[in-house]
């Protein structure tokens, strides 16, 4: 038994010898419940309660208990902090963001010095956000839930989905500089260049096609990337053809509206005075 132990006082009786007590004589052993070990986080002490999930993501688990966590009212000192694999998916979350928002940056700065143009990458970019109403409904379709993977799959989406505004663009511009209105050459090259962007985008949605009918093994995680690939490619090129027209050409009047009240290069004052000696002559 733990009280029979002896230990000594350091004290000695009259002949030198050490005063040995025994330890249920100067303290109260009982049987209490403890932690079985002590873990501490950032120099505090904690408690780990881990979970595994089964039949349901771990989005939805997490929303559910933070939840639950929110009615409750905590002891002073006391939190409840998120780790493991929720804490991963929130940092992964916010990696997604930032490189989302680079890939919109660069997209438009690449645009801008190809066109030569601030407004006209906008038209072509307004394209960006009709993919994200296809990656939902692809993902909702196929029974996938957004997961680091189809994130990954609508960040592609930003650089297929412009290619179809820039075939419209690119072209529209061209049959501007040969004399054609602006809607005559928005109609020309959407009937012309109809047939390129279904069968470009046509050749990359059969290409997912066999990614996204994995339903077992390591091509089951990878599948809801093509799940939104394929999604947002739909909507985007259907959309496409009818938003990006419509907003070249608002663009294309608000730009000649306030090119009235901005200064006017030297070179067009100059060509204005020549044609107008070259009618007086």
């Amino acid at each position: 038994m733990i009280g029979e132990l002896m230990l000594t006082t350091g004290r000695t009786d009259a002949n030198g010898a050490p005063i040995l007590v025994q330890v249920d004589q100067v303290a109260d052993i009982k049987a209490v419940p403890a932690a079985s070990e002590i873990r501490r986080f950032d120099n505090q002490r904690e408690a780990l309660v881990s979970a595994d999930t089964s039949g349901r993501t771990l989005g939805d688990v997490t929303t559910e208990l933070q939840t639950l966590i929110a009615g409750r009212d905590l002891p002073a000192g006391y939190h409840i902090r998120f780790g493991g694999e929720s804490k991963n998916m929130q940092e992964t979350l916010g990696h997604m963001i930032t490189a989302l928002a680079m890939a919109v940056i660069f997209i438009y700065m690449v645009l801008a010095s190809q066109f030569g143009s601030f407004a006209q990458p906008i038209a072509i970019m307004a394209a960006l956000p009709l993919s994200l109403v296809g990656v939902i409904f692809g993902l909702m379709v196929a029974g996938s839930t957004i997961t680091t993977l189809s994130l990954i799959g609508f960040i592609m989406l930003m650089g297929l989905v412009t290619k179809n505004g820039i075939l419209l663009v690119d072209f529209a511009n061209r049959e501007r500089q040969s004399g054609l209105s602006l809607n005559d050459a928005l109609i020309s090259a959407g009937a012309i260049r109809f047939r390129p962007i279904v069968m470009t985008t046509l050749a990359m949605i059969f290409g997912m096609i066999p990614l996204g009918m994995a339903v077992s093994g390591g091509g089951a995680q990878r599948a809801p990337m093509a799940h939104a690939v394929i999604g947002g490619l739909i909507s985007s090129t259907i959309l496409t053809l009818i938003v990006v027209p419509m907003i070249l050409s608002y663009i294309d009047s608000l730009t000649r509206r306030l090119a009235r009240f901005l200064p006017k290069a030297p070179d067009d004052h100059g060509d204005q005075t020549l044609h107008s000696e070259t009618q007086a002559g």
